[in-house]
């Protein structure tokens, strides 16, 4: 398996292996392909890697900057985030974001939040029930990881396509 940067010919890929992947996901509805889309057009895609195996896009995640209190001060967030349902639990999204945060590091970036189970988000690294809310949600599925610097306390908010799609 290899994890490297999306290719513009991996656009059609990306979508029907991400609209596959949350479709029968009961807390999806069926945003996650039209977020990934947006934030490509709007330039907020900070970060598309896929995962590939014998020449087949089998996993994605995508990292887009997020603001806390308003200030972007070097944060991002991870999501979505996809396999293919015949390769899950096989490592494939845990290899994608450690070499994400990986890249966001060498970026220099000061930290990544997600909106997630802490049960899969704490094994690679994520803390809840901190400094961060959003939207109300419980603090515990309200995840960050710091790089550097003191964890920012507030208000946590996604780039404008996650409003688009109702998040």
């Amino acid at each position: 398996m290899l994890i490297r940067p999306e290719r513009p010919d991996d656009v059609d890929a990306i979508d029907r292996l991400t609209i596959a992947a949350f479709e029968p996901q009961s807390f999806s509805d069926g945003s996650e392909a039209p977020i990934i889309r947006s934030l490509r057009a709007s330039g907020d895609l900070t970060l598309s890697l896929v995962a590939e195996d014998d020449g087949d896009v089998i996993g994605h995640v995508a990292f887009s900057p997020v603001t806390i209190d308003g200030a972007h001060d070097g944060w991002f967030g991870l999501g979505p985030i996809c396999v293919r349902l015949d390769r899950q639990r096989r490592g494939v999204g845990r290899a994608l974001v450690a070499e994400g945060l990986r890249r966001l590091r060498d970026r220099e970036a000061r930290g990544c939040a997600l909106i997630g189970d802490p049960n899969i988000y704490g094994r690679l690294g994520f803390t809840g029930n901190g400094p961060l809310s959003h939207l109300g949600l419980d603090r515990a599925a309200v995840q960050h990881i710091t790089f550097s610097g003191p964890t920012p306390r507030g208000e946590l908010r996604f780039a404008p396509a996650f409003d688009a799609a109702g998040h």
